[in-house]
Formats: C-alpha cells, structure tokens, sequence
C-alpha cells in the first residue's frame, strides 16, 4: 500500500475545518488527516499543515512563518481565494512550497498535497480572486451566504471597520458596503450589532487565534 500524506488541517474556524475534512474524506487512501482542531497548534507529525486562510489576515502574515517554524511540520501549504502574485511571492518567502486556489478540485488538491510533501514546490497562477471550487464549503452557505459574504461576515464578527476589510478582501469599500447590504438582507440584519450577534451565533467567531501559537 503507498505512503499516506499525513495532513494538519489549519484554521481557526471550526466549520471550515470540517467542510474542509469533508472535502478530503473521499480521497482516505491517499492522505491521512491527523490533525485538526481550531484550539490548538499542531502537536503530531505531519507532511503538510493545509493552511486554509478564510477570514484571516493575508497569507503574507507571521501565520505561514509559524508553521514553517514549527518542527513537527515538514512543509507548508496555503488554501486561499487571494491568488495576487504579491501574497503568493510574500508566502513562499515565508516559507509555503504550495499555494492553491479554492477554484481547484479536490482530485488536484490531494495531487497537489502530495508533491509537496515529495519536496515539489506546487505554486497555482496569479489571478484575481477565484471562485469557490467544487467540495469546498464556508459558514453560512446553507442560509444562501456567498463565499465573499460569508468572509466579509466573519470579518465583522472580529470587529474589522469596513476600510480594515476592504484591505484585507482587496476590495474597494463601497464594493464591500454593498456586500453587507446584501448580506443584511439575508440574515435579517439592521445594523452592525444585529449582524456580530447573528455571526457570533452561526460559526462565524473564530474558536481561537492559536494558528501555532
């Protein structure tokens, strides 16, 4: 029987975590998920620590270097919507050896996983920001939250301005005034309290910012 890829499922949202592991489950023969859990760092052997950057700062911040720095992590990968050459450039830097973006199938994310762990750098194409994928899933989706809303929702459960998720989406701020408009109208919203209390109460609170701390 072939090696398992052994895989650390890293982000600090729990829903996401699992949508994730949910997306992986079918391809069991060829990748073993041994860790996952929003609360803690990663504590056992793995060849890759998937690092799914939903809701969190860009994927040029201290995260990718902590689990690089991290001895029981062998390599490094991000699993992001932000394919700009900038955030790809500023990731490897930092350390990642593979960089994917949530338009790929599940098939070519394990493959993916794989090569990196073989000690390939596997680096997607810089593009504007791409749509989800096929597998891949996000707090609210079953109450008819978009990926982008959904994010944009989380971001606002953290108590982000909108000019601080206008940065962080690559957005312009009246773009993510709209977002939240319509947003508002999907989860009965009137204002901003209305929503962190409607996030806080439907996985959009990240469990803990403990990304290898």
């Amino acid at each position: 029987m072939p090696h398992r890829t052994r895989v650390a499922l890293v982000n600090d949202y729990e829903l996401v975590l699992r949508g994730l592991a949910d997306m992986l489950q079918p391809f069991a023969g060829e990748l073993e998920i041994v860790q996952m859990d929003a609360r803690q760092r990663v504590t056992v052997d793995v060849d890759v620590a998937l690092y799914d950057t939903f809701a969190q700062p860009e994927p040029d911040d201290e995260d990718v270097s902590r689990l690089v720095a991290n001895p029981r992590i062998r390599t490094v990968a991000v699993f992001t919507w932000k394919m700009d050459q900038d955030l790809i450039d500023a990731a490897v830097r930092r350390g990642a050896t593979g960089y994917f973006a949530k338009s790929i199938s599940g098939t070519d994310l394990v493959a993916g996983l794989r090569r990196v762990a073989a000690g390939e750098h596997v680096i997607g194409e810089p593009r504007r920001r791409v749509p989800s994928g096929p597998g891949v899933d996000w707090p609210g989706r079953d109450d008819g939250i978009s990926d982008r809303q959904s994010e944009i929702l989380a971001l606002i459960t953290q108590g982000k301005s909108n000019l601080e998720i206008a940065q962080l989406t690559h957005l312009s701020v009246n773009t993510v005034k709209t977002h939240i408009r319509t947003l508002y109208s999907k989860i009965g919203a009137v204002n901003r309290v209305d929503a962190v209390l409607w996030g806080s109460e439907n996985g959009f609170r990240p469990d803990h910012r403990s990304i290898d701390r």
